[in-house]
């Protein structure tokens, strides 16, 4: 309530506002409104000019019709409330060649987890979200992806044969999900699933967990919240 109360009271004055204005007039302690205008900011939803709050850009984002929305507008909320509900590592992967590009990404703040950096690739072969891009991969693209990559054992449990991902891709492609644990990264399981719009492959949203924590009830949640988010691109 409070974040509505704070955008709509900046809407209604023209002139932008100051935080002790906000704060007055809504009744919110100064503390709090601090961290509520640092985000607003931050999300787009109000710009500052010098000491007065305006409204921003995003707030037009939310009336844009669909076709003004990029991929990464449609998917950045939905990567945030993954990683908000699990507070586990969470992205939207999307396909760049043979390699796999984490196109949104937001971090858990546990002080053991596996952080990714907006734009990183890796290779399609070792990441679950890599692994969705290759399972659909026309018959035809399959054929040439086998025979111009390496495909480099990154750790003991990296899956590398055509054999070996065959069946993987099999199996994704049965079950809807991908599960890669420490085949990228030693220490690191990681759940993807797919996302379609159009009947396009898109890309994929995809959650990295330490091992240690990566028990059988968490991996079902994950993969719940996963189906969830992808159902949630139209």
């Amino acid at each position: 309530m409070r974040t509505l109360d704070v955008i709509e009271y900046v809407v209604a004055n023209r002139q932008g506002a100051v935080a002790q204005e906000i704060a007055g007039a809504l009744a919110i302690p100064v503390s709090s409104l601090s961290y509520l205008l640092a985000t607003l900011t931050e999300r787009g939803y109000l710009t500052r000019e010098g000491r007065r709050y305006l409204p921003g850009p995003g707030l037009q984002r939310l009336r844009a019709p669909d076709a003004a929305l990029t991929l990464e507008d449609r998917v950045a909320p939905l990567v945030r409330a993954l990683r908000s509900e699990l507070n586990e590592t969470s992205s939207f992967m999307v396909r760049r060649g043979w390699e796999v590009e984490a196109l949104v990404t937001e971090a858990s703040d546990q002080a053991l987890r596996y952080a990714v950096d907006p734009g990183t690739r890796r290779p399609l072969h070792a990441l679950a979200a890599g692994k969705i891009m290759a399972a659909w991969l026309p018959p035809a693209e399959m054929e040439r992806y086998f025979a111009e990559t390496e495909r480099a054992k990154l750790t003991p449990q990296t899956r590398t044969t055509e054999q070996e991902l065959r069946a993987d891709f099999a199996e994704i492609m049965a079950t809807g999900f991908s599960l890669a644990q420490e085949e990228a990264t030693v220490g690191i399981c990681g759940m993807a699933v797919p996302v379609w719009i159009d009947e396009q492959l898109a890309g994929a949203f995809s959650v990295a967990v330490p091992a240690v924590r990566f028990t059988e009830e968490l991996a079902s949640r994950i993969r719940e919240l996963l189906l969830r988010s992808a159902g949630a691109v139209k």
